[in-house]
């Protein structure tokens, strides 16, 4: 049984919090976010936490804005409650793929949030698979950005992969591919596609071997699912075998679970970073592996002052 913490949890990800409370031993702290009339958000903390090390869970995922205002709230609502130190586990990092300017005129959205989040009394930040690695500097306080990578492998083990070919979808996810590949003594492939505008993709063609191969597609989120139903779609004419896919964050905005249920992907592996939505829980295709034993060991490891970098040797 810790000592002098507390986990308290917003109203993104209860699931995920009530887990990982379970793990660490901890009972899930009392807090009660409702809204104003006007939608304004209001935040009330219903136990003591004077002196106490408060890790504070909150995936800033759909409603993506009201997600992180209840979180600033909360911690603003922490801080002047005199906790001792405020950690933000942000198992899903929003507004993260606006990390640079594309075009003249546009945010860095990104960096606004690191400023907000630091702003609001923060003092570390513990996030998984962030969509760029650089996001970790736009932060003054500290980031652990864990890798969802042990848990998906543990899943990959226990699927019968005939041959398997590790598959980037873009050739940013290159890294991420050999390592995976790395793990489980598998090939690599990628597939080069050009990008025309945002959640618009196209596949161009396909670098490896494919042909009568078990395929994974890797990536860190599922938005619309446009580019992973379009590889799908090309290592099938390419005559892969099964085709699956693994990936940490599972967005399914729009159209995504009926492009994913008309695809000939087999199989899709995502975690609970995100809930579910309720017509993905409702098809076959989805598994989801949990990430609440990484996130709990994490915390455990971060409050006795343990090496966080071990968890992924």
């Amino acid at each position: 049984m810790l000592k002098s913490i507390s986990l308290f949890s917003g109203n993104a990800n209860q699931p995920l919090a009530a887990a990982m409370a379970g793990y660490l031993e901890v009972p899930l702290g009392r807090a009660k976010a409702s809204r104003f009339s006007d939608g304004e958000i209001s935040v009330e903390i219903g136990e003591n936490v004077r002196g106490v090390d408060v890790y504070l869970m909150q995936s800033t995922c759909t409603p993506v804005n009201d997600s992180i205002m209840e979180m600033l709230i909360m911690a603003d609502a922490l801080r002047r409650s005199s906790a001792a130190s405020i950690t933000a586990i942000m198992p899903y990092y929003g507004y993260a793929r606006q990390d640079r300017k594309v075009a003249g005129r546009t945010p860095i959205t990104a960096k606004l949030v690191a400023d907000l989040i630091s702003t609001s009394g923060i003092d570390r930040v513990v996030t998984v698979d962030l969509h760029a690695g650089q996001i970790q500097g736009f932060f003054n306080v500290p980031v652990d950005n864990l890798y969802a990578m042990p848990v998906l492998l543990e899943s990959l083990r226990q699927m019968p992969l005939q041959d398997a070919v590790m598959v980037s979808p873009d050739a940013g996810g290159v890294e991420r591919a050999r390592a995976y590949a790395k793990r489980l003594n598998a090939s690599l492939a990628i597939i080069d596609k050009r990008r025309e505008r945002a959640n618009v993709s196209e596949v161009m063609h396909i670098i490896g071997d494919v042909k009568g191969r078990d395929c994974v597609l890797l990536d860190d989120m599922i938005d619309t699912a446009g580019t992973l139903t379009n590889a799908a779609r090309a290592l099938h004419e390419q005559g892969a075998r099964k085709i699956y896919a693994a990936a940490t964050h599972a967005v399914l905005s729009g159209p995504a679970v009926n492009r994913i249920v008309d695809s000939p992907l087999t199989e899709v592996i995502v975690t609970d970073t995100i809930p579910l939505r309720d017509e993905a829980k409702a098809c076959a295709k989805f598994r989801v592996a949990t990430v609440s034993k990484l996130l709990g060991e994490a915390v455990r490891r971060i409050h006795n002052s343990d090496s966080i970098s071990s968890l992924f040797v």
